[in-house]
């Protein structure tokens, strides 16, 4: 409708078709709802969510090159073969103020990033596949996860924002705000009649928080919108619309549902339960924050 090319086209979808794991992370460990019912529904509900959203990224865009074949056979043999490992790692190089056991993961990160980046795609989905594939192993390391977790979000996630903040116009912001909030009433319009019947139908007392939750948007549509905006498909002013609608989606949805709809946490929840160290038994997956 708006005259965007095709590919243009489908970068915006799915730049706009995430739910931020990195918020609902945030949000659910802070308000101590990781260990409720509700908690464990958005961010399974959210890990689904995201996983279609790099699968759509790395299929609607794959450039079929001979990178191609030794990216995605490393990226399985590592998603094999890394949890199998991990318990040995562990035990043998673990606790070492060195701090192998991150530096064994980033190894393989920049590996997929390398190689990614070969192949003309994107590491983000066996990137996110290995988190999952590693999420039993980091539940019984927490240490290594509290560590992991600082990493993200003191260290990697601010660059990564501040890198794709320094691509937006202001000026095409301000020439586009009615594109800003159509854009937003068509994310949060999706994701209210996509979500809120299911919410509804089971987690009924819930169901206004889980559907904003869900409605929110961050790491993976910023991903999606810089490598629309780096593999030139996007032009700078579209790229900064679509930045500024996922940023509002982080926003808005996430003030709404904790000021309004913030679940009650049971009765029996104590303050330990609350220890940062202690919370959910997923670990965050590859720096989405």
């Amino acid at each position: 409708m708006l005259g965007w090319t095709a590919d243009a086209a489908k970068i915006a979808g799915v730049a706009l078709s995430t739910t931020s794991l990195a918020v609902v992370y945030a949000v659910l460990v802070e308000t101590g709802l990781t260990k409720t019912m509700t908690g464990k529904i958005i961010m399974a509900a959210t890990f689904v969510t995201d996983f279609g959203t790099a699968a759509a990224l790395s299929i609607l865009f794959i450039q079929p090159t001979l990178w191609l074949l030794p990216f995605v056979g490393v990226s399985a043999l590592l998603v094999v073969a890394l949890p199998r490992l991990q318990p040995w790692f562990f035990a043998r190089y673990g606790n070492r103020v060195t701090e192998p056991e991150i530096k064994w993961i980033f190894a393989a990160l920049f590996l997929l990033m390398y190689l990614g980046d070969k192949a003309q795609s994107h590491a983000v989905l066996p990137a996110f596949v290995l988190g999952l594939a590693m999420s039993s192993s980091f539940a019984r390391h927490r240490t290594e996860q509290q560590r992991f977790r600082v990493v993200a979000f003191a260290l990697l996630t601010p660059f990564f924002f501040l890198k794709a903040g320094l691509n937006i116009s202001l000026a095409a912001v301000g020439r586009n705000l009615g594109l800003v909030g159509a854009l937003f009433g068509v994310k949060f319009g999706a994701k209210l009649a996509g979500v809120y019947p299911a919410a509804r139908r089971y987690n009924r007392e819930d169901a206004w928080y889980t559907t904003l939750l869900m409605s929110t948007g961050l790491t993976f549509g910023t991903i999606s919108a810089t490598y629309g905006l780096n593999a030139g498909i996007i032009t700078k002013d579209q790229f900064a619309v679509l930045l500024t609608v996922v940023i509002l989606t982080a926003v808005v949805p996430t003030l709404i549902a904790q000021r309004f709809f913030e679940p009650a946490l049971p009765v029996q929840q104590t303050t330990e339960d609350l220890a940062p160290i202690d919370e959910a038994a997923v670990p965050l997956p590859e720096g989405d924050g």
